[in-house]
């Protein structure tokens, strides 16, 4: 039994989302005469409280559009850094858009209006100009930590009062949405523009949208062409997501209790320093006396896929293909590996 924990990027789409995309309508995107795709950035549009989105391979891509669109050369972004932005986008941040970025220092991939405040430059000119702030949802190399709106409101209004724009990065964000139980249309009204990924925990096999008002959307749709992401028959791929949007929210939980059971029983473990604590689907811990690259081949000698986040931190996330045998069987493992 192969138990792949390295991603919730790995699942496989189900019978019933394959059934839905061999049946999807299609048409040119690049002509907005997809039905399937025109569908979707309506149905996310409206979940969000936005007047428009758009439909992306990746949410590299989605990210990358609305850092190039909210900024100018010569401006800054600000983020953690620990942020996806900055830690695994390959700089795009500079070689899309030609801009520089201002890292703060949170917990658990986690910044503050105060943090925020202190960080936005004074108008000189041999000093980037402070254009955007970019926050993560839940936070990956944080281990799945999120924000609450509460926490997410004073950034909003600093960002207002400062002229700053404010996207969000939700890869994850209905992980969190279900241990919060707050609304998307609550989320959408705090940013300028929210990334979604459809490939991760809801399972769809390719798919990201960027959610925006109208002008925004038009000018992004001009850098997703320029960046190479204008799709043709695409709608067989939306019509996965589609159907991860119906079916696949509610059962994240599943995949968040069942990381909160692997760190708990990784903190029983000799040989664990500690454990990040466990908000959603990711369990990232460190080590004691041995390195990460040791760990993670150990545990594939046991058929558990999983990847080293640092010299003595392992990164374990749960998804919808990570089963109750195979929790049985990874408790087995973790007890056993050294």
């Amino acid at each position: 039994m192969l138990i792949n924990l390295i991603s919730d990027t790995v699942t496989q789409p189900c019978d019933a989302m394959r059934q839905v995309m061999s049946q999807a309508q299609v048409g040119d995107d690049v002509f907005r005469q997809d039905p399937t795709i025109n569908a979707l950035e309506e149905k996310m549009a409206t979940m969000f409280g936005k007047e428009a989105a758009l439909f992306c391979p990746s949410g590299t891509m989605t990210n990358q559009i609305a850092i190039k669109v909210h900024t100018q050369p010569l401006d800054e972004m600000i983020c953690d850094y620990t942020s996806h932005v900055y830690q695994y986008e390959t700089g795009g941040y500079a070689f899309n858009s030609g801009i520089s970025v201002n890292l703060l220092h949170g917990q658990y991939g986690k910044i503050t209006a105060e943090m925020i405040s202190k960080a936005i430059k004074p108008s000189y000119d041999w000093l980037p100009t402070s254009r955007l702030v970019v926050l993560e949802n839940s936070t990956n190399k944080g281990g799945g930590n999120y924000y609450t709106l509460d926490e997410v409101q004073p950034i909003r209004q600093l960002c207002t009062d400062c002229g700053l724009s404010l996207h969000l990065d939700g890869a994850r964000l209905f992980n969190v949405l279900v241990e919060t139980q707050e609304s998307t249309q609550e989320v959408g009204a705090l940013f300028d523009s929210v990334s979604i990924c459809l490939s991760k925990g809801l399972g769809a096999p390719v798919g990201s949208v960027l959610i925006g008002n109208q002008a925004f959307i038009d000018k992004a749709r001009r850098f997703r062409k320029v960046m190479g992401g204008g799709m043709r028959q695409a709608g067989i791929i939306a019509a996965a997501c589609h159907y991860a949007l119906d079916n696949n929210i509610e059962r994240l939980a599943d995949d968040n209790r069942r990381a909160r059971a692997i760190g708990d029983h990784l903190s029983t473990l000799d040989y664990v320093d500690s454990v990040n604590p466990v908000k959603t689907n990711i369990v990232i811990f460190t080590l004691k006396d041995m390195t990460a690259a040791e760990y993670v081949n150990k545990m594939k000698n046991q058929d558990v896929i999983c990847s080293a986040f640092g010299e003595k931190q392992v990164r374990f996330v749960t998804h919808l293909d990570y089963t109750e045998d195979m929790e049985q069987r990874l408790m087995e493992v973790l007890g056993g590996v050294i």
